[in-house]
C-alpha cells in the first residue's frame, strides 16, 4: 500500500513538474491523425513547391526564348523600315521623273495635235482653191478629194491622153495649167504623179512594152509639162507608174476599166515640222 502510494505520489510530482496532461484514448486517435494529416500536407507541400519551381525554370526558359524573338522581330522590322525609308525616296525621285516625262510627252502631243490640225487646216483649203480652179474639168473626169490627210486630184486617160498615147491633148495642157497656178502658190506642198491603167494588154504601141511602161511614161509627161512649161519646182515632183494594180474598180466593162485609166496627183502638206516633233 505503502508502495502504491509512494508510486503515486511520485506520479504526481513528475506531472506536477512536467504539466504532464494525461490524454484519452479518443483525444490521443485524434491528435494521431491530425499528425498524419500534416505530414500528409507537408509533404505535398513539398511536391507542390518542386513542381512550382520546374514551373518557373520553365517560363524562365519561355521568357528568355520570347526576348530573343522579340529582339529578332526589332530587328527584322527596323531593316524593313529602313528599306522602307529608301524605297519612298526613291519612288519619290522616280515619281517626279516620271511627272516630268509625261508633262513633256503632253507638251509634245499638244505640239503635234497641233501640226496635225494646220496640216488638216491647209488640206481643206488647198482642196476648196483646186475644186475652185478645175471646177470646168469636173465634167470630163476630173475630181478632188482628200485621202488620209492628203489631196487627190484624179484626170480620167481620156481628159489628158488621145487612146494609148503619152502626149497631152490640149484639154489636158489647158487643165494642168490651171492646177499648175494653185500648186505655185502653195510651195509647202509635195507632188506625186502616178500613172494607172486597166488590165487590157498592150498591143501594137511600138515603144511602149505593157501596162507599166505606159502608166509611167504618161506620168514623167506629165512631170515634164508641170516643171518644163509651167515652172513648178522639180524638186517637189515625183513621177512614178502603179501600171494596172491599184484599180477603182473591176475591170470588167468598158466603164470601170476607163475609171481604172487615169493620172492622180497627190498634193501632201510638208511635215518636217511634225518630224522634228517625232524625233525628239
Amino acid at each position: 500500500m505503502k508502495k502504491i502510494f509512494l508510486a503515486f505520489t511520485l506520479s504526481l510530482m513528475v506531472c506536477s513538474f512536467s504539466a504532464c496532461v494525461i490524454l484519452s484514448p479518443k483525444k490521443y486517435k485524434a491528435l494521431l491523425a491530425k499528425q498524419d494529416s500534416l505530414n500528409s500536407g507537408w509533404s505535398a507541400s513539398q511536391s507542390n513547391n518542386e513542381s512550382l519551381e520546374t514551373r518557373l525554370a520553365r517560363l524562365k526558359a519561355d521568357t528568355a526564348n520570347l526576348n530573343g524573338e522579340l529582339a529578332d522581330l526589332r530587328a527584322k522590322y527596323e531593316t524593313m523600315d529602313a528599306n522602307y525609308s529608301k524605297l519612298r525616296s526613291n519612288s519619290s525621285t522616280e515619281i517626279n521623273k516620271l511627272s516630268a516625262d509625261l508633262k513633256k510627252r503632253e507638251q509634245r502631243l499638244k505640239e503635234v495635235e497641233e501640226v496635225l490640225r494646220k496640216r488638216d487646216e491647209a488640206t481643206n483649203q488647198l482642196k476648196a482653191k483646186l475644186q475652185e480652179a478645175l471646177l470646168g474639168f469636173t465634167k470630163n473626169g476630173l475630181t478632188v478629194e482628200i485621202k488620209n490627210g492628203k489631196v487627190y486630184v484624179s484626170l480620167t486617160d481620156k481628159l489628158l491622153f488621145p487612146s494609148g498615147s503619152i502626149i497631152i491633148d490640149e484639154k489636158g495642157k489647158q487643165a494642168l495649167t490651171s492646177l499648175a497656178e494653185v500648186l505655185k502658190q502653195q510651195r509647202d506642198i509635195n507632188i506625186a504623179v502616178e500613172g494607172h491603167t486597166d488590165s487590157q494588154k498592150i498591143n501594137n504601141l511600138g515603144q511602149i512594152k505593157d501596162n507599166w511602161d505606159l502608166s509611167v511614161l504618161r506620168s514623167t509627161s506629165v512631170v515634164r509639162f508641170l516643171t518644163e512649161e509651167q515652172k513648178v519646182e522639180s524638186v517637189r515632183m515625183t513621177a512614178t507608174g502603179k501600171g494596172e494594180f491599184q484599180p477603182l474598180g473591176p475591170n470588167t466593162s468598158a466603164e470601170s476599166r476607163s475609171k481604172n485609166r487615169r493620172i492622180e496627183i497627190v498634193l501632201s502638206p510638208k511635215l518636217d515640222e511634225l518630224y522634228d516633233l517625232i524625233k525628239q
